[in-house]
């Protein structure tokens, strides 16, 4: 008798958060089929379409019934989809990159984010949102930013500065992906030279991607692979991050940051069963899959909390950093290649 009702008791507690949570859900889930329809058949990034049509529903997330389900989107499933990301690395890809490359990758990573911590404090803007932007800059783009946020400390300015930066890096990988090519062929780079350097600077998977085949497969290829080892940073990164806001957090009564977060642990054990070949290739299809989805709803449950007023407090200043954050990273990289082919 215990046993069943405690059974029950569990079952109706699963179903009463299912009924809280369902509405949220839901309307992440809608929001993020649109900006995906919206993305395959006009072109354009998907996660910026799904933060500006969240943006434009923001009332739904202040009072009522979807309320609960877009935090838990934006906070839980954002983690899933993080963690995710691990299935599509594996070690020997980045082994296979050579040393230097690695090196530069690592180099323009940590200096990045550097660099974007000192031009916070130049233009007079939070230094927060100088790491956050830096790092999003430097890893890669919105995934980067919203696991770097994840363990940062919570707070109404810190959410600002997350909109800014996706906002930022989503627009700017776009132009990138545009532009990047064009400078490569006027530079002559040959495919691997290029490779890297579209890998190495430009912001988003998607984006690096269509830039590298732009140009031609074994670009493409080379880029992709360039791209996945700053993916794969994103461990260290957020280690990093984790860190340096607990040392900082000198009220014991304000929750810290976790050091080592679920969804970073889950990242770090896919990458090691996928380089170990025990996850087939058709569940890591599945799990990229699945995790693109859980960010794309992350993104939308993002913009239904933020009202469309608080962009504007923002002014120029985020603008100029972050074009001086991608403008950095990619005349690092640009300068190490042209050096070494010379």
């Amino acid at each position: 008798m215990t046993e069943s009702t405690s059974d029950d008791e569990g079952a109706s507690g699963w179903r009463a958060t299912l009924i809280r949570l369902w509405p949220g859900m839901l309307t992440c889930a809608i929001i993020a089929l649109a900006a995906s329809f919206i993305s395959d058949h006009y072109g354009g990034p998907v996660l910026l379409y799904a933060l500006l049509f969240g943006m434009v529903l923001h009332f739904m997330s202040e009072e009522g019934p979807a309320r609960p389900g877009i935090d838990f989107v934006a906070r839980t499933v954002l983690r899933v989809g993080v963690a995710l990301l691990g299935a599509r690395i594996t070690i020997e890809q980045v082994t296979a990159l050579g040393f230097g490359t690695i090196l530069l990758v690592v180099t323009a990573v940590v200096l990045t984010i550097g660099f974007g911590f000192l031009m916070a404090r130049a233009l007079r803007l939070p230094t927060d949102f100088g790491m956050l932007s830096g790092g999003a800059t430097a890893i890669c783009g919105v995934s980067a930013a919203m696991a770097l946020a994840a363990v940062m400390p919570r707070s109404q300015d810190n959410e600002r500065n997350l909109i800014a930066t996706v906002v930022g890096v989503a627009a700017l990988s776009t132009v990138a992906m545009i532009l990047y090519p064009v400078l490569v062929s006027l530079l002559a780079l040959t495919n691997a030279q290029a490779g890297i350097f579209l890998g190495a600077t430009i912001h988003d998977v998607a984006q690096v991607v269509g830039a590298g085949y732009m140009i031609s497969p074994e670009t493409g290829e080379a880029s992709t692979v360039v791209k996945l080892m700053r993916v794969a940073l994103l461990v260290p990164a957020v280690f990093a991050f984790g860190l340096f806001y607990r040392t900082r957090a000198q009220d014991v009564s304000v929750q810290r940051p976790p050091l080592l977060p679920a969804f970073l642990l889950a990242f770090v054990a896919l990458v090691i069963f996928n380089s170990a070949g025990l996850i087939p290739a058709t569940v890591a299809a599945a799990c990229s899959e699945v995790s693109r989805w859980c960010l794309i709803a992350a993104i939308a449950a993002l913009g239904l909390r933020t009202a469309l007023r608080e962009l504007v407090k923002f002014g120029w200043r985020p603008v100029i950093l972050m074009v001086s954050e991608t403008l950095f990273i990619a005349l690092i990289v640009l300068a190490v290649i042209l050096a070494t082919a010379a």
